[in-house]
């Protein structure tokens, strides 16, 4: 299976905590990964895989060898930074409300439209928490009538 290196933007909140508990949990192949946040986090240290991990100081220049980002550091943080992840070469997964409503911008949900991510030019979108819990419910139903 092939690694990746991986950035979570927003590394020191409570979803980027999540995120990493999940990469983890998961066994995601994460070859180098990368935690992002203000400059005030920059230094913390999160353990991942029994090593070490610093928080990093997000700029414009994080992104250089990342595969995925995974954005959930705020709207505005996400407008400013992932189109910088995108030059660099990433695939942005965003958290955010920055891209739900942006045509140009795929917004799935695996369990129902995984087939949208083929058309993405970077950046993938996800709705709210609570609308993702409600179409994994309501979509069997939908198909049945449809």
């Amino acid at each position: 299976m092939a690694a990746y290196n991986v950035a979570i933007m927003g590394a020191t909140g409570a979803v980027g905590q999540v995120m990493l508990e999940i990469l983890a949990e998961r066994n995601f192949p994460v070859g180098q990964l990368r935690l992002l946040a203000s400059a005030r986090s920059a230094g913390k240290e999160f353990e991942f895989g029994g090593d070490k991990i610093k928080v990093e100081e997000l700029t414009e220049d994080s992104f250089a060898g990342i595969d995925v980002l995974l954005a959930s550091a705020g709207g505005s943080l996400s407008k400013k930074f992932n189109p910088h992840a995108v030059a660099a070469g990433a695939v942005v997964v965003d958290n955010t409300s920055a891209y739900r409503m942006d045509p140009e911008v795929p917004l799935v949900v695996p369990e129902i439209n995984a087939n949208d991510l083929e058309w993405h030019k970077g950046i993938i979108a996800n709705p709210n928490c609570s609308t993702i819990i409600m179409d994994v419910v309501v979509w069997p139903l939908y198909k049945k009538i449809k």
